[in-house]
Protein backbone atom coordinates (compact mmCIF):
# COMPACT_ATOMS: atom_id res chain seq x y z
CA UNK A 1 0.00 0.00 0.00
CA UNK A 2 1.32 3.29 -0.71
CA UNK A 3 1.96 5.94 1.72
CA UNK A 4 1.36 9.33 2.33
CA UNK A 5 3.48 12.12 -0.06
CA UNK A 6 3.02 15.90 -0.23
CA UNK A 7 1.23 16.59 -3.39
CA UNK A 8 4.30 18.26 -4.42
CA UNK A 9 7.89 16.29 -3.86
CA UNK A 10 11.49 18.49 -4.19
CA UNK A 11 13.52 16.35 -7.09
CA UNK A 12 16.85 15.47 -5.73
CA UNK A 13 18.65 16.12 -9.52
CA UNK A 14 19.63 20.13 -9.39
CA UNK A 15 20.85 19.79 -5.80
CA UNK A 16 23.72 17.05 -7.74
CA UNK A 17 24.51 20.23 -10.23
CA UNK A 18 22.28 18.98 -12.89
CA UNK A 19 23.45 21.33 -16.27
CA UNK A 20 25.08 23.96 -13.71
CA UNK A 21 26.47 24.09 -10.43
CA UNK A 22 25.15 25.60 -7.81
CA UNK A 23 27.00 26.05 -4.34
CA UNK A 24 26.51 24.21 -1.15
CA UNK A 25 24.91 27.13 0.61
CA UNK A 26 22.22 27.66 -2.33
CA UNK A 27 21.58 23.93 -2.35
CA UNK A 28 20.51 24.37 1.49
CA UNK A 29 18.59 27.19 1.35
CA UNK A 30 16.54 25.26 -1.65
CA UNK A 31 15.82 22.29 0.66
CA UNK A 32 15.06 24.98 3.56
CA UNK A 33 12.05 27.07 1.43
CA UNK A 34 11.09 23.91 0.07
CA UNK A 35 10.19 22.79 3.84
CA UNK A 36 8.82 26.25 4.83
CA UNK A 37 6.53 25.79 1.31
CA UNK A 38 5.31 22.85 3.17
CA UNK A 39 6.77 20.17 0.74
CA UNK A 40 7.63 16.84 3.05
CA UNK A 41 8.87 14.73 0.40
CA UNK A 42 12.49 14.29 -0.87
CA UNK A 43 13.43 12.59 -3.91
CA UNK A 44 17.64 12.24 -4.63
CA UNK A 45 19.61 8.97 -6.36
CA UNK A 46 23.23 8.37 -6.06
CA UNK A 47 23.36 8.86 -10.15
CA UNK A 48 22.33 12.64 -8.88
CA UNK A 49 25.88 14.23 -9.53
CA UNK A 50 27.47 11.29 -8.29
CA UNK A 51 26.14 11.28 -4.77
CA UNK A 52 26.17 14.66 -4.36
CA UNK A 53 22.89 15.74 -4.29
CA UNK A 54 22.16 12.82 -1.08
CA UNK A 55 24.92 14.40 0.60
CA UNK A 56 23.14 17.73 0.04
CA UNK A 57 19.78 16.67 0.83
CA UNK A 58 20.79 14.67 3.78
CA UNK A 59 22.98 17.69 5.72
CA UNK A 60 19.76 20.10 5.21
CA UNK A 61 17.12 17.33 6.19
CA UNK A 62 19.24 16.98 9.13
CA UNK A 63 17.22 20.14 10.91
CA UNK A 64 14.28 18.82 10.87
CA UNK A 65 12.76 15.85 12.78
CA UNK A 66 12.98 12.59 11.16
CA UNK A 67 8.78 11.21 11.23
CA UNK A 68 8.01 14.65 9.53
CA UNK A 69 9.49 13.88 6.29
CA UNK A 70 9.75 11.29 3.65
CA UNK A 71 13.02 10.29 1.51
CA UNK A 72 13.23 8.24 -1.28
CA UNK A 73 15.98 7.15 -3.08
CA UNK A 74 16.79 4.98 -5.65
CA UNK A 75 19.22 1.43 -6.62
CA UNK A 76 20.26 -0.23 -9.54
CA UNK A 77 23.85 2.26 -10.20
CA UNK A 78 26.70 1.75 -7.70
CA UNK A 79 29.29 4.90 -7.56
CA UNK A 80 32.63 3.78 -7.90
CA UNK A 81 35.94 5.95 -6.97
CA UNK A 82 38.21 6.57 -10.01
CA UNK A 83 41.33 8.62 -10.84
CA UNK A 84 40.22 11.46 -12.35
CA UNK A 85 42.59 14.18 -14.85
CA UNK A 86 42.55 17.44 -13.36
CA UNK A 87 39.40 19.32 -14.39
CA UNK A 88 37.70 16.63 -15.76
CA UNK A 89 34.07 16.56 -15.09
CA UNK A 90 31.47 14.04 -14.97
CA UNK A 91 29.69 13.27 -18.76
CA UNK A 92 26.12 12.77 -17.46
CA UNK A 93 25.15 15.94 -17.08
CA UNK A 94 26.13 16.96 -14.04
CA UNK A 95 28.43 19.61 -13.31
CA UNK A 96 30.86 17.83 -10.20
CA UNK A 97 34.23 15.79 -10.95
CA UNK A 98 34.53 12.74 -11.90
CA UNK A 99 36.12 11.56 -9.17
CA UNK A 100 33.79 8.18 -9.17
CA UNK A 101 32.12 6.47 -12.12
CA UNK A 102 28.42 4.85 -12.19
CA UNK A 103 28.24 0.88 -12.45
CA UNK A 104 25.21 -1.01 -13.31
CA UNK A 105 24.19 -3.52 -10.59
CA UNK A 106 20.58 -4.88 -9.84
CA UNK A 107 22.17 -7.67 -7.69
CA UNK A 108 20.88 -8.33 -4.31
CA UNK A 109 24.36 -7.38 -3.37
CA UNK A 110 24.54 -4.55 -5.17
CA UNK A 111 21.01 -3.74 -3.52
CA UNK A 112 22.53 -3.52 -0.55
CA UNK A 113 25.47 -1.89 -1.05
CA UNK A 114 24.11 1.25 -2.81
CA UNK A 115 21.73 1.15 -0.02
CA UNK A 116 24.16 1.31 2.55
CA UNK A 117 25.95 3.86 0.86
CA UNK A 118 22.97 6.05 0.18
CA UNK A 119 22.34 5.98 3.86
CA UNK A 120 26.09 7.05 4.76
CA UNK A 121 25.67 9.69 2.40
CA UNK A 122 22.52 10.99 3.16
CA UNK A 123 22.83 10.95 7.01
CA UNK A 124 19.71 8.56 7.96
CA UNK A 125 19.43 5.85 9.55
CA UNK A 126 16.90 4.70 7.57
CA UNK A 127 14.66 5.94 4.17
CA UNK A 128 11.24 5.27 3.56
CA UNK A 129 10.85 4.78 -0.23
CA UNK A 130 13.49 2.91 -2.64
CA UNK A 131 12.97 2.85 -6.52
CA UNK A 132 15.05 0.49 -8.39
CA UNK A 133 16.54 2.75 -10.78
CA UNK A 134 16.28 2.94 -14.95
CA UNK A 135 15.94 -1.05 -15.34
CA UNK A 136 15.18 -0.30 -19.38
CA UNK A 137 18.26 -2.12 -20.28
CA UNK A 138 18.53 -4.62 -17.67
CA UNK A 139 14.93 -5.93 -16.92
CA UNK A 140 16.07 -9.52 -16.48
CA UNK A 141 18.29 -8.46 -13.20
CA UNK A 142 15.92 -6.09 -11.88
CA UNK A 143 13.03 -8.70 -12.04
CA UNK A 144 15.24 -11.86 -10.59
CA UNK A 145 17.80 -9.73 -8.41
CA UNK A 146 17.03 -6.26 -7.36
CA UNK A 147 12.73 -6.52 -6.72
CA UNK A 148 13.17 -9.93 -4.95
CA UNK A 149 16.07 -7.73 -2.60
CA UNK A 150 13.66 -5.25 -1.96
CA UNK A 151 10.50 -6.93 -0.85
CA UNK A 152 12.93 -8.75 1.62
CA UNK A 153 14.21 -5.48 2.78
CA UNK A 154 10.36 -4.04 2.94
CA UNK A 155 8.97 -7.39 4.87
CA UNK A 156 12.26 -6.76 7.47
CA UNK A 157 11.16 -3.79 8.12
CA UNK A 158 14.69 -1.87 6.68
CA UNK A 159 12.31 0.21 4.25
CA UNK A 160 8.81 0.89 4.65
CA UNK A 161 8.19 1.43 0.69
CA UNK A 162 9.25 -0.11 -2.82
CA UNK A 163 8.87 0.79 -6.71
CA UNK A 164 10.44 1.51 -9.91
CA UNK A 165 11.44 4.34 -11.48
CA UNK A 166 12.06 4.95 -15.12
CA UNK A 167 11.01 7.05 -18.28
CA UNK A 168 8.74 4.64 -20.48
CA UNK A 169 5.60 3.60 -19.28
CA UNK A 170 5.18 -0.42 -20.39
CA UNK A 171 8.22 -1.56 -18.36
CA UNK A 172 6.54 0.24 -15.09
CA UNK A 173 3.45 -1.63 -16.03
CA UNK A 174 5.37 -4.94 -16.38
CA UNK A 175 6.71 -4.01 -12.74
CA UNK A 176 3.52 -3.80 -11.06
CA UNK A 177 1.81 -6.74 -12.34
CA UNK A 178 4.96 -8.92 -10.90
CA UNK A 179 5.51 -7.21 -8.12
CA UNK A 180 3.72 -5.90 -4.80
CA UNK A 181 5.15 -2.20 -5.59
CA UNK A 182 3.79 0.80 -3.26
CA UNK A 183 4.99 3.28 -5.65
CA UNK A 184 6.25 3.55 -9.32
CA UNK A 185 7.94 7.02 -10.36
CA UNK A 186 6.59 7.85 -13.67
CA UNK A 187 8.51 10.82 -15.79
CA UNK A 188 7.62 12.33 -18.48
CA UNK A 189 5.37 9.66 -19.40
CA UNK A 190 1.91 11.67 -18.70
CA UNK A 191 2.68 15.36 -19.09
CA UNK A 192 1.19 17.98 -21.32
CA UNK A 193 2.69 16.79 -24.64
CA UNK A 194 2.90 13.04 -23.82
CA UNK A 195 0.08 10.69 -22.03
CA UNK A 196 1.77 6.90 -23.28
CA UNK A 197 0.88 5.92 -18.78
CA UNK A 198 -2.87 6.14 -19.76
CA UNK A 199 -3.30 3.25 -22.20
CA UNK A 200 -2.16 0.62 -19.09
CA UNK A 201 -0.18 2.00 -16.51
CA UNK A 202 -2.14 4.97 -14.98
CA UNK A 203 -5.32 2.26 -15.00
CA UNK A 204 -3.49 -0.44 -13.45
CA UNK A 205 -2.10 1.35 -10.82
CA UNK A 206 -5.07 2.51 -9.41
CA UNK A 207 -6.77 -1.03 -9.86
CA UNK A 208 -4.07 -2.15 -7.82
CA UNK A 209 -3.63 0.63 -5.16
CA UNK A 210 0.09 1.61 -6.19
CA UNK A 211 1.06 5.27 -6.01
CA UNK A 212 2.53 7.35 -8.97
CA UNK A 213 4.64 9.89 -8.78
CA UNK A 214 4.99 12.05 -11.46
CA UNK A 215 8.00 13.32 -12.62
CA UNK A 216 9.42 15.45 -15.85
CA UNK A 217 6.18 17.30 -15.79
CA UNK A 218 7.90 20.17 -17.70
CA UNK A 219 9.36 16.85 -20.03
CA UNK A 220 13.14 18.42 -18.95
CA UNK A 221 12.24 22.64 -20.03
CA UNK A 222 10.08 22.64 -22.76
CA UNK A 223 6.85 23.16 -20.40
CA UNK A 224 8.65 25.01 -17.93
CA UNK A 225 7.94 28.58 -19.40
CA UNK A 226 5.30 30.31 -20.29
CA UNK A 227 6.52 30.39 -24.01
CA UNK A 228 8.01 26.77 -24.83
CA UNK A 229 11.08 25.77 -24.25
CA UNK A 230 13.53 23.88 -26.65
CA UNK A 231 14.88 21.21 -24.40
CA UNK A 232 12.56 17.98 -24.25
CA UNK A 233 13.63 14.95 -22.58
CA UNK A 234 17.13 15.93 -22.27
CA UNK A 235 17.54 16.91 -25.97
CA UNK A 236 17.12 19.51 -28.38
CA UNK A 237 13.22 19.64 -28.81
CA UNK A 238 12.07 18.14 -32.32
CA UNK A 239 10.14 20.85 -34.16
CA UNK A 240 6.75 19.51 -34.39
CA UNK A 241 6.81 19.29 -30.59
CA UNK A 242 7.49 23.37 -30.44
CA UNK A 243 4.77 23.84 -32.31
CA UNK A 244 2.34 21.25 -30.45
CA UNK A 245 3.71 23.32 -27.07
CA UNK A 246 3.16 26.45 -28.79
CA UNK A 247 -0.92 25.75 -29.56
CA UNK A 248 -1.17 24.10 -26.15
CA UNK A 249 0.10 27.41 -24.82
CA UNK A 250 -2.48 29.68 -26.63
CA UNK A 251 -4.94 27.35 -25.39
CA UNK A 252 -4.00 28.02 -22.00
CA UNK A 253 -3.64 31.80 -22.63
CA UNK A 254 -7.05 32.44 -23.65
CA UNK A 255 -8.20 30.52 -20.54
CA UNK A 256 -5.96 32.58 -18.65
CA UNK A 257 -3.10 29.84 -17.55
CA UNK A 258 0.28 29.76 -18.02
CA UNK A 259 1.74 26.89 -19.78
CA UNK A 260 4.04 25.83 -16.70
CA UNK A 261 0.97 25.46 -14.26
CA UNK A 262 -1.07 23.78 -16.53
CA UNK A 263 1.51 21.23 -17.21
CA UNK A 264 2.01 20.93 -12.92
CA UNK A 265 -1.72 20.93 -12.89
CA UNK A 266 -2.56 17.58 -15.94
CA UNK A 267 -0.67 14.79 -13.75
CA UNK A 268 -2.51 15.95 -11.01
CA UNK A 269 -6.22 15.09 -12.21
CA UNK A 270 -5.24 11.39 -12.50
CA UNK A 271 -6.73 9.70 -9.19
CA UNK A 272 -3.54 7.35 -9.47
CA UNK A 273 -1.10 10.22 -8.88
CA UNK A 274 -0.23 10.88 -4.95
CA UNK A 275 2.79 13.22 -5.99
CA UNK A 276 4.21 15.90 -8.43
CA UNK A 277 8.27 15.87 -8.20
CA UNK A 278 10.12 19.15 -8.89
CA UNK A 279 13.36 20.08 -9.01
CA UNK A 280 14.77 23.49 -8.55
CA UNK A 281 18.44 25.33 -8.77
CA UNK A 282 17.46 28.03 -6.17
CA UNK A 283 14.65 28.46 -3.56
CA UNK A 284 12.98 31.50 -5.93
CA UNK A 285 12.07 28.50 -8.17
CA UNK A 286 10.86 26.42 -5.40
CA UNK A 287 8.43 28.92 -4.59
CA UNK A 288 7.10 29.76 -8.27
CA UNK A 289 6.77 26.22 -8.42
CA UNK A 290 4.30 26.14 -5.39
CA UNK A 291 3.01 28.74 -6.75
CA UNK A 292 1.92 27.07 -9.86
CA UNK A 293 1.24 23.93 -8.51
CA UNK A 294 -1.65 26.10 -6.56
CA UNK A 295 -3.11 27.80 -9.63
CA UNK A 296 -6.92 27.64 -9.96
CA UNK A 297 -7.19 25.49 -13.79
CA UNK A 298 -10.50 25.93 -15.18
CA UNK A 299 -12.09 22.41 -16.27
CA UNK A 300 -12.57 23.65 -19.71
CA UNK A 301 -9.17 24.10 -20.33
CA UNK A 302 -8.82 20.33 -20.60
CA UNK A 303 -12.19 20.20 -22.93
CA UNK A 304 -10.71 22.68 -25.31
CA UNK A 305 -7.13 20.99 -25.42
CA UNK A 306 -9.10 17.62 -26.02
CA UNK A 307 -11.16 19.22 -28.59
CA UNK A 308 -8.40 20.90 -30.36
CA UNK A 309 -6.68 17.15 -30.39
CA UNK A 310 -3.52 18.79 -28.46
CA UNK A 311 -4.21 16.40 -25.51
CA UNK A 312 -6.27 12.67 -25.80
CA UNK A 313 -9.26 12.23 -24.57
CA UNK A 314 -8.19 10.20 -21.76
CA UNK A 315 -7.36 12.68 -19.67
CA UNK A 316 -11.08 13.79 -19.25
CA UNK A 317 -11.99 10.09 -19.28
CA UNK A 318 -9.78 9.72 -16.23
CA UNK A 319 -12.07 10.93 -13.45
CA UNK A 320 -9.55 13.02 -11.91
CA UNK A 321 -9.63 15.91 -9.97
CA UNK A 322 -10.03 19.12 -12.39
Amino acid sequence: MSMDLSPLGLGGAQLGNLYHAMSGETAEATVRRAWDEGIRYFDTAPHYGLGLSERRLGAALAAYPRDEFVVSTKVGRVLEPQAAEPGERDDQGFDVPATYRRGWDFSRDGVLRSLADSLTRLGLDRVDLVYVHDPDDHFTEAAEDAFPALLELRDQGVVQAIGAGINQAPMLSEFVRRFDLDHVLMAGRYTLLNQPALDELLPLCLERGVGVVAGGAFNAGILATAEPGRIYDYATAPVDLVWKAQEIAEVCARHGVELPDAALALPRTHPAVTSVVVGAHAPDQVALNVRRAAAKIPAGLWHDLVDAGLVRAGVLAAGGRP
